[in-house]
């Protein structure tokens, strides 16, 4: 018999799930404190509220510095204690603002604060850390995040010996950090890659964050593909992109603002972390919060029926389908050189 008879095609991915209503959901909301509610972060006894403010949109041009600061700071005040953050937002003007706000009146007690890295190499990593705490003015950040894990070699990379990890796992000896994880939004199967060389090496991530929303469940569903194993072993799941920067609701979905926000918070996640850069955006997330109740899978099922006709083929989830939220494919320095293990194998290409 021909040899190549004998082999059995692979199945191809699965993209799509049957039942997009199939989710693990929460049946409690949290601790509630004055107007936010508090959810645990991962197998920590910290708590950290539901609602996170993203530090992209708070650095963006339309916005003043004391326009940000004095957001940021009313946010603080009425609950919201986690505060996200990039080294490339903005060219650094997101991570100055936050510094700024924290730096008075003892703001940054009072947050749990998160902040990413591009860096792939060790020397990258361990600079782009040196220059984040610089900016935030702070000794220690809460948690690091290798930033936009997009590419199937990024976790090589990052593992690598000379890798981004080992600047991470030295950086957090030597109390600059305190938790680490990950984020990206490009296709769960490379967040699944990223765990599993994490596992291969021994490593446990203390926090993985990914696109969350009424579309995704549809589409190369993070909520579906690598939701699951973060509730399993405990790694505490941040949820983004619930509006993806106002892409989805140019979409016409007959779904609320309330909503998109509110699915997020229905699945297991530690934080949702949004977009504020107005009093209305900041007003429109303590407003879902206060009105969330934990939906059953009948309501999850309506929702998701609603979003269905727009979501199928990833037409509004940018961020999967195209470069335009890729920061990191537009500006591969930030990425660092590679380690000599690859320079030392690697032909001459020229």
């Amino acid at each position: 018999m021909d040899q190549a008879q004998t082999l059995t095609s692979p199945a191809l991915p699965v993209t799509r799930v049957d039942d997009p209503a199939d989710l693990p959901f929460v049946t409690d909301p949290g601790e509630r404190r004055g107007e936010m509610l508090y959810r645990r972060f991962g197998r920590s006894d910290e708590m950290i509220s539901a609602i996170g403010i993203g530090g992209f949109h708070l650095g963006k041009k339309s916005l003043s510095d004391a326009e940000a600061v004095r957001l940021l700071h009313e946010a603080i005040d009425r609950g919201i204690n986690f505060v996200d953050n990039c080294w490339d937002y903005n060219e650094g003007q997101s991570e100055l603002r936050v510094g700024l706000a924290l730096d008075q009146g003892g703001y940054r007690d009072r947050v749990f604060l998160m902040s990413k890295m591009d860096g792939r190499s060790k020397a990258e990593a361990a600079k782009q850390i040196d220059t984040s705490l610089k900016r935030m003015r702070t000794d220690c950040i809460d948690l690091v995040q290798h930033h936009e894990i997009l590419r199937y070699d990024d976790p090589d990379r990052i593992f690598a010996e000379g890798g981004a990890m080992q600047a991470f796992v030295e950086a957090r000896q030597a109390g600059k950090l305190r938790h680490i994880g990950f984020t990206g939004h490009k296709d769960p199967r490379i967040h699944l890659q990223m765990l599993a060389v994490a596992a291969e090496c021994g490593f446990h991530f203390d926090a993985v964050q990914m696109p969350l929303n009424v579309m995704d469940a549809h589409f190369r569903s993070f909520a579906h593909l690598v939701l699951p194993y973060l509730v399993e072993h405990g790694i505490a799941v941040l949820g983004m992109k619930a509006f993806a920067d106002s892409v989805l609701l140019k979409s016409g979905a007959p779904i609320k603002p309330v909503e998109y926000l509110q699915y997020q918070l229905n699945l297991p996640t530690a934080v949702v972390i949004t977009g504020i850069q107005s009093q209305r955006d900041l007003d429109q997330a303590f407003a879902a919060v206060r009105s969330f109740k934990p939906m059953d899978k009948a309501a999850v099922a309506e929702l998701l029926a609603r979003s269905r006709p727009y979501a199928l083929e990833g037409k509004y989830e940018l961020f999967k389908t195209s470069a335009t939220f890729d920061g990191t494919a537009k500006n591969a320095a930030w990425l660092g050189d590679e380690v000599e293990s690859v320079t030392g194998l690697a032909p001459d290409m020229q």
